[in-house]
């Protein structure tokens, strides 16, 4: 065999799938190279996985190279697409009102982000309209987003000069040292994660008035270059604010403020304060089933997966208990139609999840006599043979209450149309509104992976793979059964806890690293482990017993409450 020296090739070859390769200039950038693959791409392409690591179009490809274009109908595409437009609008923001802070607060439903403003009046219909036609202008003008990177000394000095004291008790307590910049023309900002090249990629959004703010609307990933209606979200809404006012009473904005708390030693505090506002907040909430009880005598109950809803219902029941309100729970997972009848999708698998899955006649008649003081025989379904089965006898109590849980708690379709009216509805979620800064937010849906990630490996043997290769399957239902009905609640219950992230943050962050590399799930773990740096620990074991995170982190005091039964 002959081996010998020769002088570096002045080209590289890329790899596409579908057996696609192409040949170009060393030091090309990704996007030089996707628009030369010759693919129809179904939707914009935003971003590109090069050799199993998520890149920005700009980044060069320097060596032989494995290239997996990423479009806006993916995850991670979706996240760079809306972070951008977050980037545009800031910009926007700072040329039009120069003295004013914009504020983005959280995701809603469908598809958007509900901002206010601090430091000036509510922005009228006039000023939006100006907002968003300054937006459009640097569409079309097709700006470049530049990237550089600077010391974090530098950083901090700039933020200070410039007022930005959020990105300021961000950055302190930043490991690394250095921070990545962008910059619009003369706008200047940090944001966390990848961006799109340039303005023009960004033609798809609107801005609508929203009850003292304005929500920033963005494609829904189905439809990615469609503007959706988004309808307004007042109960949503309430909830937020209402979560914003605890932060403001704890005086934790951010998490820079979070961080401060815990290196300042008063977290204790915190931990406690947030745990009496959840008491208090289950307090109300039996306290307003109680003053109904003769109109409502069914509770239901609805929310994402990793909300918390078992610790809640539990919670719930033992407020209503000490008002001598005797809840039962009847368990949905009983009322399964026979394996045979299941409904099948789209793709011809068995629909585990679609209402239809669900025996509703039997059901409906089963409340209608239970309500009544007849006896009942409740069905048990058996999971292995996929069919229901003779249960116990039930036969309620003029005083107790049925609590129905589920993924369909607040379809309309779920019950008969006059129990519906007459029932208390609830919807439940990890409704995260502590974001890194004024303008870097928190996902709520991030918060509850998390959550998912450490009760799996916990208590269902599944490592961190297993569950984000999962969560895909679980967003699109959620999205399909579950937020559609949000506002149909009577009340919405946050089970977000303002240090919560702090806590996951030591537990979850040695199971993210066992996620193998060159994986799909890697590139999801290696983004919540580089979120997961702004968070100073804190250790689980300050954490009451009775928390709705002890749910997840385990040792709840509450997994063997049975006293609900009534």
């Amino acid at each position: 065999m002959k081996i010998s020296r020769v002088q570096a090739s002045q080209f590289v070859e890329v790899h596409f799938p579908g057996e696609i390769t192409l040949k170009g200039p060393r030091g090309a950038t990704a996007k030089a190279f996707i628009d030369r693959c010759g693919i129809d791409f179904k939707a914009p392409v935003v971003g590109a996985i090069i050799n199993g690591e998520l890149h920005e179009l700009t980044s060069e490809i320097v060596r032989e190279s494995i290239v997996t274009p990423i479009l806006m109908t993916d995850a991670d595409g979706a996240r760079i697409y809306r972070r951008s437009l977050s980037f545009l609008l800031s910009a926007a923001f700072k040329k039009l009102f120069p003295d004013a802070i914009l504020h983005i607060d959280h995701s809603v439903y469908p598809v958007g982000y509900y901002c206010h403003v601090s430091g000036h009046a509510p922005l009228e219909k006039a000023d939006l309209a100006a907002l968003a036609k300054e937006m459009r202008t640097l569409v079309k003008s097709d700006l470049p987003f530049e990237k550089k990177e600077i010391s974090l000394t530098d950083a901090l000095c700039y933020f200070t000069d410039h007022g930005e004291m959020d990105k300021v008790d961000l950055l302190k307590y930043r490991t690394k040292n250095h921070v990545t910049f962008y910059n619009l023309g003369d706008y200047l900002d940090y944001h966390h994660g990848f961006m799109v090249p340039s303005t023009g990629y960004l033609k798809w959004f609107d801005i609508l008035q929203t009850n003292g703010g304005f929500t920033l609307r963005y494609p829904k990933r189905s439809t990615p270059t469609k503007i959706n209606y988004v309808d307004q979200y007042p109960t949503l809404l309430k909830a937020f604010r209402l979560y914003g006012d605890w932060l403001n009473t704890l005086g934790i904005e951010n998490v820079g403020a979070l961080n401060n708390a815990i290196q300042n030693n008063r977290i204790k505090e915190l931990i406690l304060v947030s745990e009496a506002f959840h008491e208090q907040h289950i307090t109300n909430i039996a306290r307003q089933i109680f003053e109904h009880k003769s109109e409502n005598r069914i509770i239901l109950i609805s929310g994402p997966t990793s909300s918390g809803k078992t610790t809640f219902s539990r919670k719930l029941a033992i407020q209503l208990l000490s008002l001598g309100i005797s809840p039962f729970p009847l368990e949905l997972d009983n009322y399964f139609v026979n394996r045979e009848d299941t409904p099948k999708d789209e793709n011809g698998e068995v629909d585990f999840e679609t209402l239809q899955a669900i025996d509703l006649p039997k059901l409906s008649d089963h409340l209608y006599q239970l309500i009544e003081g007849k006896t009942v025989r409740i069905p048990h379904y058996n999971f292995v043979a996929g069919h229901q089965e003779p249960g116990n006898e039930v036969t309620l109590k003029n005083d107790q209450m049925i609590i129905l849980e589920g993924i369909h708690g607040l379809n309309p379709g779920l019950i008969p149309m006059d129990l519906y009216n007459r029932s208390y509805k609830i919807y439940i979620s990890a409704l995260t509104q502590l974001n890194l800064d004024y303008h870097n937010r928190v996902s709520t849906t991030d918060t509850r992976l998390l959550r998912r990630i450490i009760r799996d490996s916990n208590q269902r043997g599944y490592n961190a793979q297993q569950t984000i290769s999962m969560w895909e399957s679980v967003r699109r239902g959620e999205e399909k059964h579950i937020f559609p009905h949000q506002e149909n609640a009577d009340v919405m219950f946050n089970s977000a806890l303002v240090y919560e992230l702090a806590v996951l943050k030591p537990i979850v962050e040695p199971i993210l690293r066992q996620v193998p590399n060159n994986t799909p799930e890697y590139i999801e773990a290696k983004r919540l482990l580089a979120f997961l740096e702004w968070f100073l620990p804190v250790e689980p074991d300050l954490v009451p017993d009775n928390s709705i995170l002890r749910e997840f982190i385990g040792g709840s005091i509450l997994k063997d409450f049975i006293g609900w039964n009534g």
